[in-house]
């Protein structure tokens, strides 16, 4: 057994919960995981990935790991829909599959959209092919939602079709009555020449902790085209850890974005690999925190194939007793002749209590690239606010109106104009009221 694993009775109560489980599919997969994540223990603050992130620790402090279902109060979901943007409505509840308040309007023909465990009972082959192809093997929050998923989203879209309205998964908690701990899965397979965009958000509700693991699997083949935004803005008592894992073939196009807000604990594991040549990826993120969030960032960017281009911007705005960590790493391989790569983080401090710890990285084993990588750490700058307010600004509104600038940057790549507008608006509200 691994010594990183900080306390062994809350591993041998993940194992118990596993044991008494009733899994229909994946058995041998999740079985596989199961003893992977005894291999590997649970992080503690020796590991290096999981050192400033004590999320261990609150697990063993504020989760009982009994074997209980969540049960849930939600009778509308009309609260966390996104004003304006018509389109296909995918829920889960606790982790579970919502058929109540799902609604998936695209036609047939331009997705195949199902749970994951339809798609396993169904002998889906596209399913069989993809799913827990791209999860790393080294990270043991990986290990357990692939051992403990309870339910997940499939969707293909076939060569050369473009799916016209986006996706919008919506992820509440409802910790009204008790605890809530949920893992679930993604697996998306855009076939070559297709184009989709997916939204994702989580919400929770209730004062009881939440605990909740996502694997999330982008399969973009050549020429694809994929749109992803992900809005964490839970004002619940939430620890969250999510592995997202992006592969791209020859001349594909990847545009991302992750709006971290609210949370008690965010953890997101973002890897990408750049598998062909002439991709363009695009990855950036925005953090805003207050209170005693935490909000962890690590970022992978491999690049195996030439001739390819990637930027990566991570900004936060730190504020009160709050923490950021940003952890990003791009890889240019032998054979990665004439890539692109470009990567910055850059941070400012409200409070002096605010903390944020980042590391850029970056390893080259070729000789003919342009690549970067660099961070700022700062405060905001007093003069530029006294300036504001010899116009005649207030100074709460002349703050906001220097971070909003500095904030503003990261939504460059969206291209839906509804999307970005509902995002500004936020980033603009939160900015203003907590600021």
């Amino acid at each position: 057994m691994s010594t990183m694993t900080t306390d062994i009775d809350l591993l041998d109560n993940i194992t118990k919960n596993f044991r008494e489980a009733k899994f229909d599919v994946a058995k041998e997969s999740r079985e596989d995981a199961m003893v992977k994540l005894g291999d590997l223990g649970l992080p503690t603050g020796k590991h290096e990935e999981y050192r400033f992130t004590p999320i261990s620790k609150n697990l063993e402090k504020l989760f009982t790991w009994k074997s209980e279902k969540s049960l849930s109060t939600i009778h509308s979901i009309n609260q966390f829909l996104i004003e304006g943007i018509d389109a296909n409505v995918l829920v889960f509840i606790n982790g579970t599959y919502s058929t109540t308040h799902s609604k998936v309007i695209c036609p047939d023909s331009q997705a195949q959209v199902k749970t994951i465990s339809k798609a396993f009972l169904e002998e889906n082959d596209i399913l069989n092919q993809h799913f827990n192809k791209l999860v790393s093997t080294d990270d043991a929050f990986a290990a357990m939602n692939t051992a403990l998923w309870q339910d997940g989203v499939f969707i293909h879209v076939p060569a050369n079709v473009t799916v016209q309205k986006p996706f919008f998964i919506l992820h509440i908690n409802d910790a009204s009555q008790t605890q809530v701990i949920a893992h679930t899965r993604m697996l998306i397979v855009a076939e070559k020449g297709s184009s989709l965009s997916i939204i994702e958000r989580f919400e929770s509700q209730g004062s009881n902790p939440v605990f909740h693991t996502f694997t999330e699997e982008f399969a973009i083949k050549e020429n694809a085209h994929l749109e992803y935004c992900k809005i964490q803005n839970d004002c619940g008592n939430s620890y969250q850890v999510t592995n997202t894992l992006i592969h791209q073939k020859n001349s594909s196009k990847v545009n991302t974005f992750t709006l971290a807000l609210n949370g008690k604990l965010i953890r997101n594991n973002f890897g990408i690999t750049i598998d062909g040549e002439n991709c363009e990826s695009h990855f950036y993120g925005l953090s805003i925190l207050n209170g005693n969030t935490l909000a962890d960032n690590h970022t992978v960017v491999d690049h195996k194939k030439p001739n390819s281009f990637s930027n990566e911007l991570y900004k936060g705005i730190m504020d009160d007793n709050s923490k950021g960590i940003f952890n990003g790493k791009i890889f240019v391989r032998p054979h990665a002749q004439k890539t692109n790569a470009f990567q910055s983080n850059r941070n400012i401090l409200i409070s002096e209590a605010a903390t944020i710890n980042t590391k850029p990285q970056l390893e080259i084993w070729a000789d003919d690239v342009k690549c970067s990588h660099g961070c700022t750490t700062g405060q905001l700058d007093e003069a530029a606010v006294f300036y504001l307010q010899s116009r005649g600004i207030s100074y709460l509104t002349a703050k906001a109106m220097l971070l909003y600038a500095f904030a503003a940057e990261v939504l460059e790549p969206i291209t839906d104009e509804k999307l970005k507008v509902y995002l500004d608006n936020l980033i603009s509200e939160r900015l203003h009221k907590d600021f």
